[in-house]
């Protein structure tokens, strides 16, 4: 089973694959399908063993290129869709206790541009909406230790890019600006939230960080998607990166759980979707987050009554607090 239904009282759509409830669970390092397997001792998915940099399609997919039609019917009430898109795995090292901290720039600056090699690759397949992440942690439930992010290329524009695609779009329409542009010359001009730059990114928690210590990077001029970064312009994004993992290990002294996103221009269908008769580009400034769930080395920050009912965040630390905090602990250069 690999289907969305869409929730006719809030206008969400839920992907169901049931198929997944089996995916490999927290594997002993033995038996981990992403460590190198030259022998196919236990079918892991890389055979070679000098391996920096893999991407491979997703075994227990969220999404399918080709998936069966629905079981149910669809009426105006229970509408029900083929769970279509992309779903792949993109493996940091050979190495299985490894972290980006420690991995380095020069492993994040491929990172960064494998990022863009499918973003690019997986827009020309005619995908609307490619979104990178990485979920590190068993507390934010990683079911994989190794060193892994993952790439989903959707069919059309998931609901959170696209509510932030139509903030900036009435925004644009508004003041004739980019709001990121605006948030990243604001931060910049007041410096209480930031917590590391470079010559062409800022990294600063969010005056309206939704967790304690989350971090969001944004290139300092407008660019729409990691494509548009020169390659110069993604070693420096990758130092930054470098520099911001390191300062979140430091931070209470283990490697933080996060999910990290990577937020870029929508690559196929019509802005007007966002309330934009332009470009998706007008509108569109890449951004990367950061969201640790850890308030303190042994509390969490949970998603609860407030959150999940309510749809309100609430969080116990001034971002202003949080950043003065991190920049202890994230190296100035």
């Amino acid at each position: 089973m690999s289907e969305r239904r869409f929730d006719p009282t809030t206008g969400e759509w839920i992907t169901f694959a049931t198929h997944r409830q089996n995916r490999t669970f927290l594997p002993p390092a033995d038996a981990c399908p992403l460590c190198p397997d030259p022998n196919n001792e236990w079918d892991g998915e890389i055979r070679r063993t000098d391996v920096q940099i893999a991407v491979f399609d997703n075994r227990f997919p969220a999404l399918s290129p080709t998936p069966p039609a629905p079981d149910v019917d669809s009426d105006e009430l229970f509408r029900a869709e083929p769970a279509s898109g992309r779903c792949e795995v993109i493996s940091y090292s050979s190495d299985h206790n490894a972290t980006l901290a420690k991995l380095g720039p020069e492993r994040i600056s491929l990172l960064v541009n494998a990022w863009a090699d499918r973003y690019q690759v997986l827009g020309s397949e005619g995908h609307a909406y490619v979104l990178p992440f990485e979920n590190r942690g068993e507390a934010i439930g990683v079911t994989l230790h190794h060193p892994h992010g993952q790439i989903y290329a959707y069919d059309d524009i998931p609901a959170r890019p696209l509510r932030e695609l139509r903030t900036a779009a009435e925004y644009r329409t508004r003041t004739g600006r980019c709001v990121n542009c605006d948030v990243v010359a604001a931060e910049l001009a007041d410096g209480r939230r930031i917590v590391a730059e470079s010559e062409h990114f800022v990294a600063h928690v969010p005056f309206w960080a939704r967790y304690p210590y989350e971090v969001r990077i944004a290139p300092k001029a407008h660019t729409p998607s990691l494509v548009a970064v020169a390659d110069e312009a993604r070693d420096d994004l990758a130092g930054l990166l470098h520099r911001v993992f390191v300062g979140l290990d430091d931070l209470f002294g283990f490697p933080l759980p996060y999910v990290l996103g990577i937020f870029s221009s929508p690559l196929n269908g019509e802005a007007s979707v966002a309330g934009w008769d332009g470009s998706w580009d007008d509108i569109s400034h890449l951004h990367l987050l950061i969201s640790p769930p850890n308030r303190s080395a042994t509390k969490l920050k949970y998603i609860a009554g407030t959150e999940q009912m309510g749809g309100a965040y609430s969080t116990d630390i001034a971002p202003e607090v949080a950043a003065a905090t991190l920049r202890e602990k994230i190296p100035q250069s």
